[in-house]
């Protein structure tokens, strides 16, 4: 069927004040008709559309969701945005579509340079010369509140027809006059102007509803969103009236109706929706090109680089191995046994194989560069974080300090040949320094190659209520008192919370008895959570990612707009980080951590050694009596990880006497393992209750900790030595058994079996040992990362045995902003 209409002026959530219409978010995009809640492109084509355009004021924010959604629903998306103009004593609009990729990178300028140059009081806009700088590729439609628009209401028809004809000779055909028929103030004579004018100057008319919501019945709560946004409340009579109830998106019949005596409109829109074709390409990566020495290939320098630096490593630290429980049940940490160099090469070529083969050299050099100028500049980094610590190329290279050998941590639980994904290293430094490294990296890429990733507030349970009680006019106790009555569980929606959503029929816990009568009960209690229902986790604001950082080859604008506050020292990305990656820019995480920073002052504190250097943090013993003594005495206050009271309580009962004990306790002290029994069993094996392994293949994985099943990294090797799984399958495996889906599980049961069958192992004992594999999966943890933080612990706890004085004074100065804080540790 031919189209007849098709919508080109509408804005989302995305646009922060004055739209209701939700986009699908990830995961959603695989199917966005079947979301939680009617998103923009389910509606879509519920309504038979065959395209529609998304254009958020003055912003690309929600492009790439929209855009993977629609194309996966069948529906074309429109790549445009609503732009604001500063004309010098007045701000117009105007909406501009991209017609191509030119279109596109033009728009994403356009954009940027009105964040960083563009501020106007409580507006951001561009100028009229940077629009006419950027026109390749971008369609013009000129309504009501354009320029033109402006001129027209006015009664200045010559001045209007000035101001098309200059659009004209810079845009070419590429120039509409938009008509909108929802019953806003001048908006029947700007159409008749309109219609005057495009006879003059030869110019297409297009229909449009400049869409705001998705139903009429969405009125009301796009109102409060817009009072939210702007201060008022709904029955303020100051309060601008700028919408209409008619502006939700209508269906093809409605806008034929609403348009019968101007077809050729109508007409206009199919033909100008035929005219943007933007493709918009995802899957690849693109990372700044590494410089490496002219008799070097990036692959060549990669393998240099690695085995340099772990004869390095090897020198000053020579390998060994973990010593089993067996060993340590007597209370005595062993000296570990020397393993073969040999063997460390054979994994570092095993890593680098993979590694560039899957093309991640560049990724990993460039980490590399940025943390080593780091700890070259005094910096203090984090010895690793997350399974990047299992990689031994990342420990060569210097990227982690932390021997994955050494340790039993796994390069696949990182980076895994049979599931490409790009690698992700998450970076501690110093909270203090931290912009340093930033700094650094734009100045050697360049500054408008790097930046940050923005992030999104969305309108939380009791925000939601608390903001749409403000602006219905109630007063701020009988608000209060409904808020409070949300229980507060993290994520809790309001449906939950009145026993409405599948997940309150599986958990009680989340309604609220109290909230429920009162809802049924009281009309204004009714009225008001109906309300905030509609906008609850909506998008509300843009913030900044924590530590999110983007690299690109080129200038930014070239993958993505950017953005910033006003006053604000640096841009953001408008995408935020899932979008960044999908559109092939790769995210590096730089992350501050306060207890770098009090290890630093504390070690400054305590001053250079008898050699005349300050402590070398990274060379302390890891077998020092007196600072397991402090811990198994409970004495954790301000020591990393082990300072809350839940966790004193545990490490007095577990009485520490080994780093791999902190390592276990780490991973164990999270609610599922606390909850189930886990840690209780873990401390009575620990100490002297019987151990039993369900199979002697096993064994040798599960004699560290005791026969429990406390790592992912442990559910990987079983399934590597029971059933023949590679390591990169065994991921896969573990991933799976965390999804908790039914038939995938079940392939992979008979996989199992299967494998295990070779190994001579009976079904019953296969299927038995999956059924373990699988419960535990659900509490293991990631045993790199657990390594990396229990170290950050020891270190910790040992200044506060031998350097209590410096120690406690650097926390100290690290928590001053925080008064409760300061009274526990003085306490």
């Amino acid at each position: 069927m031919i189209p007849r209409f098709v919508h080109l002026h509408v804005h989302s959530e995305f646009s922060l004040r004055d739209s209701t219409a939700r986009l699908p978010r990830k995961p959603e995009y695989g199917d966005p008709t079947h979301a939680p809640r009617p998103n923009l492109v389910s509606r879509a084509v519920d309504l038979g559309q065959p395209a529609i355009a998304l254009t958020d004021l003055n912003n690309l924010f929600g492009l790439v969701k929209f855009y993977r959604a629609a194309e996966k629903a069948g529906i074309k998306p429109i790549a445009g945005a609503d732009v604001l103009i500063d004309n010098g004593n007045d701000i117009a609009r105007i909406t501009l579509l991209c017609q191509n990729r030119s279109g596109y990178l033009g728009l994403s300028r356009l954009l940027s340079r009105a964040y960083l140059e563009g501020h106007h009081g409580d507006h951001v806009a561009v100028r009229p010369e940077w629009l006419l700088a950027e026109t390749s590729g971008l369609l013009v439609l000129a309504g009501r509140d354009s320029p033109v628009g402006k001129l027209a209401v006015e009664g200045h028809i010559e001045a209007a027809e000035h101001a098309l004809c200059e659009l004209q000779r810079h845009f070419g055909d590429r120039v509409y006059l938009e008509l909108t028929r929802t019953g806003r103030r001048h908006e029947e004579e700007f159409n008749a102007a309109a219609i005057e004018l495009a006879g003059r100057c030869n110019l297409p008319l297009l229909a449009s509803n400049d869409v705001r919501f998705l139903d009429r019945a969405d009125f009301d709560a796009h109102e409060a969103r817009v009072c939210i946004a702007s201060g008022y409340v709904l029955n303020d009579p100051r309060r601008p009236h700028e919408y209409s109830a008619e502006q939700y998106l209508k269906s093809e019949d409605e806008m034929v109706a609403l348009f019968a005596d101007l077809p050729e409109a109508l007409e206009n829109s199919v033909e100008l929706a035929r005219r943007c074709n933007l493709e918009l390409e995802f899957g690849k990566n693109y990372l700044p090109a590494f410089p490496v020495p002219a008799d070097h290939t990036l692959d060549s320098w990669m393998r240099k680089q690695s085995h340099d630096g772990l004869t390095a490593r090897l020198a000053k630290h020579p390998p060994g191995r973990s010593p089993s429980a067996a060993e340590a049940m007597d209370g005595r940490e062993r000296p570990p046994p020397a393993i073969d160099v040999a063997a460390y090469m054979r994994r570092l070529d095993d890593e680098l194989g993979v590694i560039i083969a899957m093309d991640f050299a560049g990724y990993f050099l460039i980490v590399a560069d940025f943390i080593n100028w780091a700890k070259q500049n005094t910096i203090p980094v984090g010895p690793g974080r997350g399974s990047g610590a299992g990689s031994l190329v990342a420990y060569s290279l210097g990227i982690t300090d932390l021997d994955p050998i050494r340790y039993d941590l796994l390069f696949e639980r990182f980076l895994n040949p049979e599931r490409v994904s790009m690698p992700d290293f998450d970076i501690d430094f110093c909270m203090v320094r931290r912009d340093e490294v930033i700094d650094y990296v734009a100045q050697k890429y360049g500054r408008d190659r790097v930046s940050q990733i923005i992030t999104y507030g969305t309108m939380a349970a009791k925000a939601a209520v608390r903001d749409t009680g403000r602006v219905l006019g109630h007063p701020y106790g009988f608000v209060d008192s409904i808020a409070k009555l949300i229980p507060n569980t993290l994520g809790i929606s309001l449906d939950d919370a009145l026993g409405e959503s599948e997940a309150a029929r599986k958990d009680s816990n989340l309604a609220s008895a109290e909230l429920i009568a009162r809802y049924r009960s009281e009309d204004d209690v009714r009225d008001l959570l109906d309300l905030a229902r509609k906008l609850e986790d909506l998008t509300r604001n843009a913030g900044k990612h924590a530590g999110g950082v983007v690299i690109a080859p080129s200038p930014l604008t070239d993958f993505a707009a950017l953005f910033a506050e006003q006053g604000s020292k640096g841009a953001v990305t408008q995408f935020d980080k899932d979008d960044i990656e999908a559109v092939g820019l790769v995210k590096f995480d730089f992350l501050g951590l306060r207890t770098l920073t009090i290890i630093d002052w504390a070690i400054k504190a305590i001053g250079p050694q008898a050699d005349g250097q300050l402590l070398d943090i990274m060379s302390l013993p890891l077998d020092d009596t007196k600072t397991y003594e402090l811990l198994s005495r409970g004495e954790t206050g301000a020591v990393f990880q082990f300072e809350s009271r839940g966790m004193r309580d545990y490490i007095r009962k577990l009485a520490p006497n080994r780093f791999d004990d902190l390592v276990a306790l780490a991973a164990l002290y999270r609610p599922g393992p606390l909850n189930s029994g886990m840690v209780d069993d873990f401390i009575k094996r620990r100490h002297g209750a019987d151990v039993s392994y369900p199979h002697a293949l096993i064994e040798p994985i599960l004699q560290p900790t005791y026969g429990v099943i406390v790592y992912q990294e442990q559910v990987m090797q079983i399934a590597q030595v029971m059933a023949g799984y590679s390591l990169g399958g065994a991921d896969l495996l573990r991933r799976a058994m965390g999804k908790k889906k039914p038939e995938e599980m079940a392939k992979e049961r008979v996989k199992f079996e299967a494998g295990a069958a070779n190994n001579g192992i009976a079904p019953r004992v296969a299927s038995s040992i999956f059924d373990l594999m699988e419960k535990f999966a659900e509490y293991g943890f990631n045993k790199s990362h657990s390594a990396a933080y229990a170290l950050i612990a020891y270190q910790t706890a040992w200044l506060k045995t031998h350097h209590p004085a410096e120690f406690m004074a650097a926390t100290l100065s690290a928590d001053m902003d925080s008064t409760d804080k300061i009274v526990a540790f003085l306490q």
